[in-house]
């Protein structure tokens, strides 16, 4: 028997299984599907979740009011969806919460159905092409009717449905356009992506992003809500506080374990080789290696 054929095809069947788990994990959070699961959050306010980001409807009498809208594919699912709600002519608002396209490639075929609200910069990017060489993808210019055109700067309310929606920007965390959205009477908020429940979160450094603002952000808005607070975050399960705390917790502890091997002079790339301490491994059940996680922490602290 050749001895070393066969230990070349042992390394081969042990890459290509790694290879395949890394697939499925990515599947898991970015399913191949074009249907919607659907939670309930209350009475009148859903939680959807497709292939992209996770979806909030408020429902009632004076509309529909839904956060963030998928990709582009999912979007005749999305309106057969809407129908069970009430149709596309109740949809009034989408808020984007930020440019990301798993978040706002369905503003292209429900732009026409509702007016939609987003930070200044989102507009701003959303105008542009823009490109995210992590994933190798390119978004190119929205037409006018995809574009948000109701914008803030700070901070802004809407009153519907009997509840108080408040949208509020929280620079440099996920990108420099991200929203939160407070559901007062329901005791909701949606976190955009400054919430990846349970695994390693995508921080778009190259456009404001940073792990460090993220974890800042995060600790302002765990100050804030309680116990009973419904926490939908960008991708993930429908989560509690106790939930975001781990978030945070994981941000701040990953980062100062990244901080630490760097001010002892190791490179990006003996980093990654050492990794991260035991405590994080049920983090990377995600669509991030923790290579990748390690080369956004060290972006992250690079920047700061």
């Amino acid at each position: 028997m050749d001895w070393k054929n066969l230990g070349l095809i042992k390394m081969l069947l042990i890459g290509l299984f790694l290879c395949l788990c890394s697939i499925a994990a990515a599947e898991k959070h970015h399913a191949k599907t074009h249907t919607f699961k659907t939670i309930p959050v209350t009475d009148n306010l859903w939680m959807l979740q497709g292939k992209g980001g996770n979806i909030a409807i408020l429902t009632g009498e004076q509309g529909i009011l839904m956060v963030d809208d998928d990709y582009k594919v999912m979007s005749d699912a999305l309106k057969k969806q809407i129908q069970h709600y009430g149709g596309l002519d109740k949809l009034t608002y989408i808020i984007n919460t930020h440019w990301h396209g798993d978040h706002t490639e369905g503003n292209l075929s429900l732009g026409n159905h509702a007016q939609i609200i987003a930070h200044d910069s989102v507009r701003s990017r959303l105008l542009s092409s823009q490109e995210i060489k992590l994933f190798n993808m390119v978004s190119e210019p929205y037409p006018e009717e995809a574009l948000p055109n109701v914008t803030y700067l700070q901070a802004m309310k809407l009153y519907m449905n009997g509840e108080e929606v408040s949208i509020v920007h929280y620079p440099g965390g996920h990108t420099d356009g991200d929203s939160i959205v407070f559901f007062k009477q329901a005791n909701v908020v949606h976190m955009g992506d400054h919430h990846f429940s349970g695994f390693f979160p995508f921080v778009d450094i190259e456009h404001g992003g940073n792990v460090l603002t993220m974890a800042a952000n995060v600790k302002l808005i765990l100050a804030i809500i309680d116990e009973q607070t419904k926490v939908i975050p960008g991708h993930g399960p429908l989560s509690t506080k106790a939930d975001l705390q781990d978030f945070y917790d994981m941000l701040l502890g990953t980062s100062a374990e990244v901080q630490k091997m760097s001010e002892q002079g190791l490179t990006l790339k003996q980093i990654q080789e050492k990794g991260l301490s035991d405590r994080w491994q049920s983090w990377t059940d995600g669509f991030l290696s923790t290579d990748v996680w390690i080369g956004i922490l060290y972006g992250s602290l690079q920047k700061k």
